[in-house]
Order: structure tokens, then sequence, then C-alpha cells
């Protein structure tokens, strides 16, 4: 059902507002030309005061010669600011909660005229509207783990292969890692298109366990250890796969695609020694480094039991919930999907390469996989807000210097990485999410139980979800 609606804004503008699918409005906005005559004389008149042309004194300059030589200036600064301020009346006018950034396609044709409206439309990505369920009392299962000799072993391994040496390799085998240049090309509208053109890849030789899958530049492909082979220094892998129905970029979505592969060079990791591992650590025994590693596993174990416990809070809200959502990720939900799907793995302490494969699953996931990240944003939003959490400054901090210290990066050089690729965002909207989960488990009802009886539960449940499906 359309919902139209008009109103007169502080620039006097026109504002028309309609569904433009699931989650999104267009809005058609008319500056009426008395305000744009005013906004244009304004300017004009402050010129006026401040230019100095040559044979003037200034402030004296003639304004048609200021005109002449500032018109087209005058006309797009007084464009910009324009639309700027009456698509920000409208919505806040008509309370529009705004996701990402608008877009106008033809928002570069509007020109800025004495006399004359100024007309535009714009497509905004919105909130859609819903009703959450009770927040009281629901039903949370919270596994006890104990951190046993085992898993201290097995995460000495870990950092034994992260602080391994590379040994080059004339031929590949399973688990092993190429270095080269990869190119992924398809063909959009009837034309070849080159999406990626990376020199310096790295694919890694499926290992047995995968089970033939593995990824190439993002991308996960089924039978990749067919696909790809061993191929040796100097030889070339072609690969073909369909674009993944949720990857960020939009054009290759669902598109043929080929990705050519050049093996620069084979490396296999060679696990450093404990004694190594304890040297570069600066470390006096390798008990020493064994307690550390047992402290993490007890501080990312509880980071797992709580991790656990929002995922039951999430399952619920998302059985409870109804709303209307688009029928495709748009690339920018695709990537901020993606964004908090990383940070999320970084906080849980996953290593980098385990990451980078669930990102490629990620993409190559079912739409309505993919619906139900976005409906839970949107969920945890709407949560956030009538809990009242607020995210403090030192909240971020602190939570940037815990992913780096899983990491093993100094926490200024995280930060800056985050800024520079615009991710503190996400940080924020992490933490605001996990404190509106914990702020439902603390109102929930909570059963405690051992790890192994918690995990046959949610093996069943988990099965009965499939079938469902």
């Amino acid at each position: 059902m359309s919902d139209t609606a008009t109103a007169e804004q502080k620039t006097n503008s026109k504002i028309t507002i309609e569904d433009a699918g699931p989650s999104r409005k267009k809005l058609t906005i008319e500056i009426p030309a008395e305000t744009v005559d005013e906004h244009l004389g304004n300017s004009l008149e402050t010129l006026a005061v401040e230019a100095q042309l040559p044979g003037f004194r200034k402030g004296h300059a003639p304004k048609r010669l200021l005109e002449k030589k500032f018109g087209g200036t005058i006309r797009d600064e007084a464009k910009k600011q324009l639309i700027a301020t009456a698509y920000s009346e409208a919505v806040e006018q008509h309370k529009l909660r705004v996701i990402g950034e608008p877009s106008a396609e033809k928002l570069g044709e509007v020109q800025v005229e004495q006399g004359k409206p100024v007309v535009f439309t714009v497509d905004v990505e919105v909130a859609p509207e819903f009703e959450l369920p009770k927040l009281e009392g629901i039903a949370v299962k919270k596994p006890v783990v104990e951190v046993t000799d085992e898993m201290v072993e097995s995460e000495l391994e870990r950092i034994r292969i992260n602080e391994g040496s590379l040994e080059e390799r004339q031929e590949p085998e399973a688990g092993d890692y190429l270095t080269g240049h990869g190119v992924m090309k398809g063909e959009v509208e009837g034309k070849e298109e080159t999406f990626y053109d990376i020199p310096g890849a790295v694919v890694r030789v499926p290992p047995a366990d995968a089970e033939g899958k593995g990824m190439i530049l993002g991308v996960l492909v089924e039978d990749f250890a067919k696909q790809l082979g061993l191929p040796k220094p100097g030889e070339t892998a072609t690969i073909k796969v369909k674009g993944p129905e949720n990857h960020e970029n939009e054009r290759l979505r669902g598109v043929d695609l080929t990705v050519t592969f050049k093996v620069d060079r084979v490396d296999r990791i060679v696990p450093a020694s404990n004694d190594d591992v304890v040297s570069k650590y600066g470390m006096e025994s390798v008990d020493q480094l064994k307690n550390i590693v047992r402290q993490r596993l007890e501080q990312r174990t509880m980071v797992q039991q709580q991790t656990v416990m929002r995922q039951q809070i999430a399952r619920h809200l998302l059985d409870n919930v109804e709303m209307e959502l688009p029928e495709r990720l748009t690339s920018g939900q695709a990537e901020r999907t993606l964004h908090r799907r990383r940070l999320e793995l970084l906080y849980r302490g996953v290593d980098e390469q385990r990451i980078e494969e669930h990102m490629a699953e990620m993409r190559a996931s079912s739409s309505q996989q993919a619906a139900r990240e976005l409906k839970l944003f949107f969920i945890l939003d709407k949560v956030a807000e009538q809990e009242g959490v607020r995210v403090e400054e030192h909240e971020i901090n602190a939570r940037i210097y815990q992913i780096a210290m899983e990491r093993g990066e100094r926490p200024e050089a995280l930060r800056q990485q985050l800024i520079a690729n615009r991710q503190v965002g996400t940080i924020f909207q992490q933490i605001r999410e996990h404190k509106a989960m914990d702020a439902l488990i603390a109102k929930a009802e909570i059963q405690e139980m051992p790890a192994e009886q918690f995990n046959e539960e949610m093996k069943k449940l988990q099965a009965g979800e499939d079938t469902a499906a």
C-alpha cells in the first residue's frame, strides 16, 4: 500500500513520500522558486560584499559582473545546500529512520535557475515497522565449560602454526599455500567485465577435512580441489563458479565467473617449536607459555559462553518478530552484514584464515539466511532503543584492545586500521547489539548445564530447524 504525505518545511518544500519496496522509501522534494531565488540572492549579496574585481573597490563590483563571473559557482553551491537542507528536513519532519546513505541517480541533472523550482528524487533505505515480543523471561541455556589440557595443547598447536616459517616447495600438496596472480572475470549485460585483478593473491589447496571446498578471491567454490588441481609454479589454474547470491558487489551476483590463477610460488607452513615460541614471546619456560595460553582460553571461553546465550536470544527474537524485508540485499546491506560478522568472529578469537572462509560462506549463503541477518540488525536496533542502551568511548577502546590481544596486534595499530577502513562505527554497533542482548539475558530464565549436554541439545535444535526449512 502506498504511503503518500505532503508537508511544508522550513524551505517551504513540497515533500512526497512513497513506498519503494520493503524497507525503502522514495522521496520527491520540490523546493519552490521563491526559496531558490531567496537563496541565490543571499549568496550574491554575500559575494558582493566580499568580492574584489579588477577596477573596482572591494564590495563595489556590479552584481551583473559578479553574476557573469561567479554565477555557475553560486548555483552549484546553492544546489548542494538547498538539496541537503530539504532532504534533512524531510527526514526529520516525517521521522524516517534512515539506514545508510540515500541514493539519487539523476541528481547531477538537477539545475538551479532563477525563478524556477528545484525538484529532485532520492531513494532511502529505512528501518521497517514491527512490534517487539515480550522481552522478559526468555528461556536461555548456559553451558558450563572448563578449560582442559587438550584445549591448551590445541591452542598451542595453532600458535605454533601462526608463528611457523614458510618452506618453499616445487609441487603442492593438500593444505599448502599458493601465491600468484588472480583475475576474476564475467559477462555482464553482454560485455566482459573484470571484477578483480590481484597480484600476490593467496589460495590454499584444500586440506583433507575441507571435503574439496575452497576459496579464491573471496568466493567459495564447492569443488575447488577438483578444479584447482595441484598447479606448480608457472602454471595457471582456471576456476569456474557462479557469483555468490549475497556478494557485496551486486554486479557479480549470479554471474558465471571465470577465475584464472597463475602460480608464482608454493609454500608449506612448518610449525615453530614450543621453545621458539617461548623465545619469541620473551617467556622463561614452556610452562609459563601454557599458563598464559590457559588464561587466554578461559577469557575466550567466557566470551563464547556469553556468545551462545546471545545466539539464543537472537533466535528467540527472530522467531517471534514479523517484518517485511527486501527480497534481495543491496550492496550496502550485504557489506554491513559482512563487516558485522567479521568483527563478531574477531571478538570471539577466530583465526584470520577461518574468518576469510566464513566470509566466503556468507557471500554464498541463501537469501533466507541473509534476510535473517538483516532482520536481526533491525530488531536489535529497536531493542537497544527501548532498553536505553548507550555506548561510551571507553567501551569502544576496551573492545579494540580485546580484539587486538586475540590477534597479537598493538591496540593502537588496530585502531588506526579500523579508522582507515571506516569500521569504528561497526565496533560501536557491535557493542550496542551485545549490550542490548545482555540486557535481555539479565532478565531471562537461565538454565545451567554441562557443555556436552548443551551441545547435544543445540544439535537437535539445529536439526529441527533444518528439517523445517
